[in-house]
């Protein structure tokens, strides 16, 4: 356990998965990000407040990929056997503390692949959620070093205008997420 209390993750599991989405094993996530990293199952997160503003946060510097990039509100990995809705509300808790309501999927065909600086690959068929915050994070540091409520709108102009200083994630969804949330 984290001397603030919050607990370090046991071994973690990800789903493999095909070309066309299906599972075909499981693997260790601490062995899977690799410069030749398999696809796998994920899921991306994007939490608003009741004022409309949208969460983001500043990754750990401890983080294998994109550490300290600003980023959405909190990504993750289903377990095998785990339901989707079931992982967001467990890493919203582990990541930043949070409980979360109205939770919905809005991009479940999300796919992308990435390499950052250091070769390491993110490979992900990674469906997107959105959900409203009941207060304000509690993040655990060794996910989180920042974060802010921000303007979608100011979010999505500096993405555009500076997609490196975001993870590629987030400048891949914010654009498509945008419309579909203000709908909401």
């Amino acid at each position: 356990m984290h001397e603030n209390g919050w607990m370090t993750p046991a071994t973690e599991a990800v789903v493999l998965l095909d070309p066309a989405g299906e599972p075909i094993g499981v693997a260790d996530k601490a062995t899977v990000h690799t410069t030749d990293t398999p696809l796998h199952l994920a899921f991306s997160c994007h939490v608003f407040d009741e004022a409309g503003r949208i969460l983001v946060t500043r990754r750990a510097l401890g983080k294998l990929t994109w550490p300290g990039v600003w980023t959405n509100s909190f990504c993750g990995h289903p377990s095998p056997g785990e339901k989707p809705r079931d992982a967001v509300a467990r890493r919203a808790h582990a990541e930043l503390g949070m409980e979360l309501v109205d939770l919905e999927l809005v991009l479940p065909d999300f796919r992308y692949r990435a390499v950052d600086a250091s070769g390491i690959v993110e490979n992900e068929i990674c469906p997107v959620y959105i959900a409203r915050a009941v207060a304000d994070p509690q993040p655990n540091p060794s996910e989180v070093v920042e974060w802010t409520w921000a303007d979608p709108q100011a979010m999505l102009a500096a993405v555009t205008a500076a997609p490196w200083a975001f993870s590629p994630w987030l400048t891949l969804q914010l654009p498509q997420l945008l419309p579909l949330a203000a709908t909401r």
